[in-house]
């Protein structure tokens, strides 16, 4: 699943306002970034992946990723020239990562961390 385009950092209140129906009990967004259309939200239990498609938009697709099934990820900041900064999800059963491109405005440190808090667990 590659998602183009890039991401910046949106409030976590105003998303768990937002995607309140796609939250269990208690379930709480740690971070949340827009990428174009689509959104990733960091909970305190699962990463999810929010997919609009077709031309309005108004298609939607969510793929939830709890926490225990990424295998390993990776992050490659902004460079000079490359302004972008990259993240890479391993998730078991796939060969393949799931691909993000944020903006140098998004902490890519911070998003490292984020995972790193639980996929650590």
């Amino acid at each position: 699943m590659a998602l183009f385009g890039n991401a910046h950092s949106i409030d976590p209140a105003s998303a768990q306002q937002d995607y309140a129906r796609l939250l269990g009990h208690g379930e709480q967004i740690q971070a949340a970034y827009l990428l174009i259309r689509d959104t990733i939200l960091f909970t305190d239990r699962r990463l999810i992946f929010v997919d609009k498609q077709g031309i309005t938009g108004k298609k939607t697709e969510y793929h939830s990723v709890p926490y225990r099934s990424i295998t390993h990820f990776a992050v490659e900041t902004a460079g000079t020239f490359d302004l972008d900064a990259e993240l890479k999800i391993w998730i078991s059963g796939t060969s393949m990562p799931v691909e993000k491109t944020f903006t140098k405005g998004v902490d890519i440190y911070e998003v490292q961390a984020i995972l790193t808090q639980f996929v650590a667990r």
